[in-house]
């Protein structure tokens, strides 16, 4: 029997479009607590998980994007969620630490589908400035997946073993799968890119060469590139130079995401009166100053542990802005045929930004927080540079 597909005025239609966006998150989240225990029965390093599925992810998300506008976005939804239901099988069931990174790739390969095509659907429906009012909703509904998946993971780790983490992820799989059932169709066949599979592939070079679409898209990802810097660095500034009680490690990570969830929220109220482009010259000129100050405190120990967190508290709350408000800049400069690739193109370069914070964390500690400071403020200070100047202009809206 068909299932009726979801109105997307529906709040359950917006609850699977943040739950397919918290997939990445709670993907890697949830084994966290495992990482001692995977390298201890897998005599490997654990980390080099993470790793896979990072790179996978980003790779995964340039060959959907492109597909997505030829054949239209439940299908390779579809596809990506049975990809990922194999892969957690699979990292479920590794003998070795090699097969477990490769699995986690294989994973990431259809866990990137999710956040793309959701990101991807919103822009399908909705004008420029309720895409942002849109996307901060699925902001608020996927920030449950770092404070709830740790904390899962660590039951787990309680009553089974490693393997069971990903069990679960499976099991999540099905019913992601299952709900994905109930989303419509959101880019009709007229609205398609025409010709061949292969010619759709085409559409990054004009996207590279879309100022607009660049501007707002590398935006986010030198935030990006800031956040996955203190993610990768404030274990070791919080727990080793400040000599921090790992118990207090987790609620002082997890109020940065309450931050993030609260400025959604204001977010959604704040684009009733003012435009996309406001909205991210004020954000990130406030992060900028904030990881101005970051680094000034880190730099002369003024403040000790607090010079540290209440700063990059004001800089990890911007993401709730930042990241809706370019996500839908960005999609609103292309058009519907390009819309899947422009998608993917931005979350490869987000996502896989990741991987610039952890070369610059390795290569320029100085055992001091002054380095992830560094590379924060810098970051932050760029991701306000891009959208400075001439105000974002996004084409008229798509039609509902």
């Amino acid at each position: 029997m068909r299932l009726t597909p979801l109105h997307p005025e529906s709040p359950f239609f917006l609850i699977i479009l943040g739950a397919l966006m918290a997939i990445t998150s709670l993907s890697t989240d949830i084994y966290l607590p495992a990482l001692p225990a995977m390298e201890a029965a897998l005599h490997g390093n654990a980390e080099l998980t993470i790793t896979g599925f990072v790179v996978g992810f980003a790779i995964g998300q340039l060959f959907w994007g492109p597909v997505a506008d030829r054949i239209g976005r439940r299908l390779p939804l579809f596809i990506g969620i049975v990809l990922f239901i194999i892969g957690s099988v699979g990292c479920a069931l590794a003998q070795s630490m090699d097969t477990l990174v490769l699995w986690r790739f294989f994973q990431a390969l259809g866990a990137c589908v999710g956040p793309m095509l959701s990101r991807t659907m919103i822009r399908d429906l909705y004008g420029p400035q309720e895409a942002a009012r849109m996307l901060s909703t699925l902001v608020m509904i996927m920030a449950i997946a770092p404070i709830l998946g740790p904390m899962l993971g660590g039951l787990l780790l309680k009553v089974s073993g490693w393997q069971a983490n990903f069990w679960l992820l499976t099991a999540i799989g099905v019913v992601m799968f299952l709900a994905a059932c109930r989303l419509p169709e959101t880019l009709p066949a007229e609205k398609r890119a025409t010709g061949s599979l292969a010619s759709a592939f085409r559409a990054y070079g004009p996207l590279l060469r879309n100022r607009a679409y660049m501007r707002t898209t590398l935006c986010v990802t030198f935030f990006y590139v800031a956040i996955y810097a203190f993610i990768a660095g404030s274990p070791f500034v919080y727990l080793t130079y400040f000599g921090l009680d790992s118990n207090w490690y987790g609620p002082l990570f997890g109020v940065n995401i309450l931050g993030v969830v609260a400025l959604s929220a204001a977010n959604r109220r704040l684009l009733q009166r003012c435009s996309l482009a406001q909205m991210l010259k004020v954000s990130t000129r406030i992060a900028a100053a904030a990881a101005l100050l970051l680094s000034a405190f880190a730099l002369t120990g003024m403040g000790s542990l607090w010079g540290i967190v209440l700063p990059i508290f004001a800089v990890f709350s911007m993401n709730g802005i930042i990241a809706a408000c370019c996500n839908a800049a960005s999609l609103a400069s292309v058009d519907s045929q390009s819309a899947g690739s422009a998608a993917a193109l931005m979350g490869a370069l987000q996502y896989g930004s990741g991987m610039v914070s952890s070369l610059l964390l390795a290569a320029f500690s100085t055992g001091t927080p002054g380095t992830m400071s560094v590379v924060i403020t810098a970051f932050v200070v760029l991701s306000m540079l891009m959208v400075q100047g001439s105000p974002v202009s996004p084409p008229p809206a798509p039609a509902r």
